[in-house]
Order: structure tokens, then sequence, then C-alpha cells
């Protein structure tokens, strides 16, 4: 009987193939909360059903969102801002994004709400989002900054707002959403840098396709008219940069060939700065109005600044391993803060395949030398699972352990890893 704990990866000399992105989960997730939330009816369609997905669709239904899944379609029935409580906790494992956007729309719900997860959530911070609420007139409560978190709501009066999005950018994109169902104009003043900011710009967007009208300036300052509210209409929901970025790996690190059709290269998805990066490392990237093309080449080492695309790093660090000479990645201490220390788990697990890793306040130094296989270890987080899949692909021995933990943001994953990967 195959041993479903465990996912042991075979070498392949010779990749060739067309790969199936899922669709963005965070543009579905961004654009479930609006069509909840709308006057009139909406169609996501090509939408996610990542676990995180599926988690926040849950979780809007309990406060009465009315959703309806047909194949790869979710139709929303907007309540125009009628929100009811909860009648119980809203579980949502460890999706950071639902977290925070369900803790968010639970201030513009009358009520009380508490808003749980597993035991990683529970160590993640959500304080910074906590106390901007605070601001805006919101009672609410956590333990020690932490989730579980308890909102008492209805009373999102907004105002004027100040928020440090320095450890993730879905706090001011929490904020966003529901500023419009404020009962005066919201201004959000960003202190400091914000995190992972591309993120920022896919919810603007989504904002804007739901009829929000507000004003920006230089991304520090935001300014939300509450006289408003989102139309329903139908949000096509394009795929997945962060998942292409394990293939675009794969194509890199074996010198193969790699297609990713319904990709565009003009998409606001940050990540999709992964094929320049990859680029200037020594592959070959062809793009079109709907396809990319990665050819892999000699591969060089680079120095970078990942703030903006962090999800990015755990391929790209797999990367790195295989380069000759080291890689550098800057201003990426919030990788610390998701669904496990993302920094110190490259690190444990690249140490592992023969790399040499230094670990700094806010980054790490790959030195390549990944030659010998391991048992990786995933920490139940699904970019490292994809993240050291790739690297099964150049040496023999890579085992991933708890496999299936990638259905938290791509639960095709390993069917579309099977094209790339070699035969027992």
């Amino acid at each position: 009987m195959k041993d479903r704990s465990v996912r042991k990866i075979c070498p392949s000399a010779n990749i060739k193939a067309d790969i199936h992105i899922p669709p963005s989960k965070s543009y579905t997730n961004r654009a479930l909360i609006a069509a909840a939330l709308a006057d009139g009816p909406s169609t996501i369609l090509h939408a996610s059903e990542s676990d995180d997905s599926n988690l926040l669709y849950s979780g809007l239904q309990e406060f009465g969102a009315r959703l309806t899944r047909k194949k790869d379609a979710i139709h929303a029935n907007g309540l125009d801002g009628k929100l009811k409580a909860p009648e119980k906790e809203i579980y949502v494992g460890n999706a950071g994004t639902a977290m925070r956007f369900l803790s968010a729309f639970a201030a513009i719900t009358p009520g009380t709400t508490v808003v749980t997860g597993d035991q990683q959530m529970q160590q993640r911070p959500i304080e910074d989002l906590l106390a901007a609420l605070k601001m805006a007139g919101v009672k609410c409560t956590s333990r020690d900054g932490r989730p579980p978190v308890t909102i008492y709501g209805g009373n999102f009066l907004g105002g004027n707002i100040d928020l440090d999005a320095s450890i993730s950018s879905q706090y001011l994109s929490a904020l966003l959403l529901i500023a419009p169902y404020a009962k005066r104009e919201t201004t959000i003043r960003v202190k400091g840098h914000v995190s992972s900011l591309p993120y920022v710009d896919m919810t603007l967007h989504v904002m804007r396709s739901f009829g929000a009208i507000f004003e920006q300036i230089e991304m520090k300052t935001f300014i939300i008219d509450a006289r408003q509210h989102y139309i329903g209409h139908d949000f096509p929901i394009e795929a997945d940069a962060s998942a292409a970025t394990y293939f675009i790996a794969a194509a890199a690190i074996t010198g193969g060939l790699v297609r990713i059709p319904h990709l565009s290269f003009e998409s606001l998805q940050g990540d999709l700065r992964f094929l320049s990066i990859v680029k200037e490392m020594g592959c070959s990237v062809t793009t079109s109005e709907s396809l990319i093309e990665v050819r892999g080449g000699h591969l060089g080492g680079i120095d970078i600044d990942m703030n903006a695309i962090p999800d990015c790093v755990p391929a790209l660090a797999v990367v790195a391993a295989f380069a000759d000479g080291p890689s550098v990645f800057h201003n990426i201490a919030h990788l610390r803060y998701k669904e496990t220390d993302r920094l110190a788990a490259l690190a444990r697990e690249l140490t592992k395949i023969g790399a040499r890793v230094e670990l700094t306040d806010d980054g790490m130094a790959v030195h390549p030398n990944a030659q010998h296989g391991a048992t990786i270890e995933t920490y139940n987080d699904h970019r490292i699972a994809m993240g050291f899949a790739v690297a099964g692909l150049r040496i023999p021995g890579i085992v991933i352990q708890n496999p299936e933990c990638v259905s938290k943001s791509f639960p095709t994953f390993w069917k579309e890893f099977e094209k790339v990967e070699g035969e027992n």
C-alpha cells in the first residue's frame, strides 16, 4: 500500500511540459469579500478551489453570505452590507488571509464574532490589524495579539486610521475591502514600509472592479468614501502567478522547457517578477498575451530585495541552491510570520541537501552545493513542500513529508508535477 504521508520525488533529465496553473487564490479571496458585500449578483469565474479560498468561502457563509459553487465558478447574491453575526466561532485552519479578512469583515457586522484557527495560526500575529480596528471604533480582543480574536462589530466608524503593515499587507487589504461600509469617510495612513505591496494593488483592482471610488496617495494614504457600496458583477480569476514559480524553477534548475498558458505578463500579480529574476540568473524567458515559456540555462547567483514578492522566496531559494555562485535575499523578515518561520525552515532544509545558508535579521544567503537527497520536513507549509519537490528533479533521494499540504494553495500540484517528474 502506498504511503500517502510521504512523496518520493523522481529526478528528471529532460523536462518539456505544458503546465496548467490553478486560479489565483489571492484574487479569488478578494473578489469573495466584495461579492458577498455587493448590491446585486456576482459571478466569480474560474474561482480557486484551494483550501484557503474554501475556508474563506465557508466563513462568509456563516455571516449569511449567499454563495454557491457550480463547476469552477462561485455565484454570489450580494447582501448589500446587511450582515448577521455568526452563530458559532469561525475556524480558518492556518489560512492567514481568511483570518485577517474575516476579522475585518466582522467589524462591519452587528454582534459578536469569534475567529480562530489551528495551532500554527494561533502563533501568528494580528495585533496591528486589531489596533487599527480599535481606532475606527471597534472593540476587539485577542490572546496576546494572536488568534483567536473576538470582534464586537457593527460600529466600524471609519475616520482616521494609522496602520503598521510591515508584517503583512493583508492588514491593509482587509481594511480597504470593508472601508466602503464604514459609518463615515475612512482615511488609512500607513506607517513605515508595506510588505508584499503588489497584493495591495490586487486589492485596489478588485475594489475598482466592483465600483468603489477612493483616493490613494503614493500607496501611503488611502481615502475611501463611505457613501457607496460595491456593485455586483462578473469577475474572472486569472491563473496564480505564485503557483507558477515552482514550475519556472523546475525549468531553471534542470535546463528544461516549461510552458504555462493562461498567464499574462501584464498581470498585476507581483510574483510574475520571478520571470525577470530567473532570466537575470541565466534562463530564457518568452512571453505572449496569454502564454509564458521558460527554458533553463547556466545559472548564476543573485543579490536581490524580495520584500514585495516573499512568496517567491522558497522557489528561488531552491534555484539558488543549484546556481554557480552565492545568492543573497534581503528585506524578508516578514517571512518569519507565514505558515511557519519560512526563513528558519528554508535554512534547515537547504542545509539537509548540501547547501550552506546564512540567516540575517531580514534575509538569507544561500551558498550552493545541493548534491544529496534528504527527507524534507514541510512544517505543514505548502510552499516548502512545493519548493523542495523541485529540488528532487535534480538530485535523487528527496522525500517530501506531508505532501498533501500543497492543497492550501495548489490542490492539483502533484498531478501537474508528474508532467515534469522522471519515472520510477
